[in-house]
């Protein structure tokens, strides 16, 4: 039986892996679907880090993280947990190969996905001119015109980069004001190639055979329709987190969930379930930040190592 289970292999997974086997539990596995590093691994540009001192790309401020957590005895099983269940003070969790393995202690830490902004032609072009990642697919756009569509941080972020190879950046919100931080706003207006499309709705994505051909937007103030042609586009509107592990038979949660499934946990990352915490974007109120995800890992590390005493 282990020790801890640990659920994601992000900054929060990995961080928890650190502390709780350098903190003397023996038996500690860390189930992530690939190689651990989490979602920051797609970011461009981290320049916010502690004691990073130059701006690195997300999977280079990753990269060393899994074997410094290795070093204590951190095991990494490249596996898929499908549910999570608890009888008697045990829990169970069952993976995507058909086995169970059964914890005295369970922490989710299974983070966000982008969510889908729900316009028209975004799921049937979605992987054909709609993307979630400038990262990973802005190299096909270099000297094309593209459109961002968000107003917070990481919308205004990936349109600063894109506009480092793109020879054009439309960013589309629905408002007239930015939920991002006031430096990454500056940025972003100090950028030439940006064009703030603001006040709009989406109306629709179209494309062909080959992929997106252009964008419509309806201004909220005058109901007109404006089109712009590119051939892609970047949707940054928030993160959906991933809690479907904690699902049970009956479509209830394992613990108590937010409006918004987040799980709710307390200063310690404990929910209101013995044994299980919850840490990074998967809980309520997370930061969404590397080094919170990181903070969260360790306190709910300190915490399950007294509580398995």
């Amino acid at each position: 039986m282990l020790d801890l289970a640990i659920i994601g292999g992000g900054p929060a997974g990995l961080t928890a892996g650190l502390y709780t086997t350098r903190g003397g539990l023996n038996n500690v596995t860390m189930f992530e679907m690939g190689m651990p590093g989490g979602q920051i691994t797609t970011s461009s540009e981290v320049e916010n880090y502690p004691g990073q001192k130059e701006i690195v790309t997300g999977m280079a401020l990753m990269e060393d993280w899994p074997e410094q957590c290795k070093r204590f005895g951190l095991k990494h099983e490249m596996n898929q947990v499908m549910s999570v269940t608890k009888n008697d003070g045990v829990f169970t969790l069952k993976t995507a190969d058909g086995k169970t393995q059964e914890a005295k202690s369970v922490l989710l830490a299974t983070g966000s996905v982008p969510r889908r902004a729900g316009f028209k032609g975004e799921d049937q072009l979605f992987g054909k001119g709609v993307s979630t990642c400038a990262t990973c697919d802005g190299f096909f756009y270099k000297g094309k015109e593209v459109a961002v569509i968000g107003g917070g941080d990481t919308a205004l972020e990936e349109a600063v980069y894109l506009s480092k190879m793109c020879s054009k950046v439309y960013v589309i919100h629905r408002r007239d004001t930015y939920r991002a931080a006031p430096s990454t706003i500056e940025h972003m207006k100090n950028a030439d190639n940006i064009e703030e499309v603001t006040n709009v709705d989406i109306d629709e994505v179209y494309g062909d055979n080959m992929g997106v051909t252009g964008i419509k937007v309806k201004s909220k103030i005058t109901g007109e329709i404006r089109d712009i042609p590119v051939p892609g586009v970047f949707v940054f509107v928030g993160r959906d987190v991933l809690n479907d592990s904690l699902k049970q038979e009956d479509g209830s949660f394992l613990c108590e969930t937010n409006d918004a499934g987040e799980i709710v946990v307390d200063l310690k990352m404990r929910t209101n379930v013995e044994g299980l915490y919850a840490a990074g974007d998967v809980r309520i109120d997370a930061s969404k930040q590397v080094v919170c995800a990181a903070g969260d890992g360790a306190t709910a590390a300190v915490n399950i190592i007294e509580y398995l005493g």
